[in-house]
């Protein structure tokens, strides 16, 4: 399995519309799932930091990423530029295989 995992700094009251579109139901999860091999992401909400957000994408293999990256650019760029007014700042903190995770 390759997982994605990004953190997200959430202008103040944006979080519910955040939860909304980055949530296991939400726009990036409707794009991503025009790959096959997309297998579903996690929002998960710092609790000490209430406007700090993170999210895990998970895919079968990193070409599936790839491959989705390439055939969907325009609107994987286009989401992300319009989604860009609920946040702060981002952060991509890992790329890789989870089998490969240490603890």
């Amino acid at each position: 399995m390759f997982v994605i995992l990004w953190e997200f700094e959430v202008k103040p009251g944006c979080e519910a519309l955040f939860e909304r579109v980055y949530g296991p139901s939400g726009e990036w999860t409707q794009l991503f799932e025009r790959n096959p091999h997309y297998r579903g992401t996690k929002l998960l909400r710092d609790v000490s930091h209430p406007l700090h957000f993170y999210t895990i994408d998970y895919w079968d293999f990193e070409s599936a990423y790839a491959t989705f990256l390439c055939d969907h650019h325009a609107a994987y760029a286009e989401l992300d530029r319009s989604m860009q007014i609920l946040t702060v700042h981002e952060s991509h903190i890992f790329s890789g295989d989870s089998a490969n995770r240490t603890t």
